[in-house]
């Protein structure tokens, strides 16, 4: 018998200062079995720190050619294509052309995903960020997510605060480049 994903339920409070956006958001996350807790956060991390209209979450690891996250026009065409975690160059490639916009968040070592595409064929590969949180940061927050979680959620210069029912965490997002 297949495993089906398990659902979780972030009710988010965003308050991103860097960007002006203030919202209160019910995001709902289908955990596929084989995603990792850290790989779920990131792509929730990831969501809320591209929030605008239009966006997107995918089925995660079961999207198959999609990436994580999609940020759709009025029109349905596709403006921004973000992945998670450590994305396939060709994959990356294809988005960044189809888009004209794209972005890699990772919970994995950067150093190690920055290598991995550095040197491949990607479309306007130096204009991509590849952004990675502060060591164990990731980690720490999976273990404080249940399947219902209240989450305070405030981004400032790039500083990103979170509370999570009573639980505090904080990290600087970092912004890198593929070379």
């Amino acid at each position: 018998m297949a495993l089906t994903a398990t659902i979780y339920s972030l009710d988010t409070e965003l308050s991103d200062v860097d960007r002006g956006t203030y919202v209160s958001l019910s995001v709902r996350l289908a955990r596929q079995p084989s995603e990792t807790l850290e790989f779920m956060v990131t792509r929730y991390l990831a969501y809320c720190l591209e929030y605008r209209q239009g966006i997107e979450l995918t089925e995660g690891i079961a999207a198959g050619a999609d990436p994580a996250i999609l940020v759709r026009d009025l029109t349905g065409r596709v403006t921004a294509w973000i992945e998670v975690g450590l994305p396939d160059a060709a994959r990356l490639h294809r988005g960044s052309k189809l888009a004209g916009q794209a972005a890699v968040y990772t919970h994995r070592n950067v150093a190690q995903v920055l290598a991995e595409l550095s040197g491949r064929n990607i479309h306007r590969a130096d204009e991509i960020p590849v952004y990675s949180f502060g060591r164990g940061f990731v980690e720490s927050v999976a273990s404080a997510v249940k399947r219902r979680t209240r989450v305070t959620l405030s981004v400032t210069e790039r500083h990103l605060y979170m509370d999570i029912d009573g639980r505090a965490f904080s990290t600087l997002v970092e912004a890198h480049r593929i070379h």
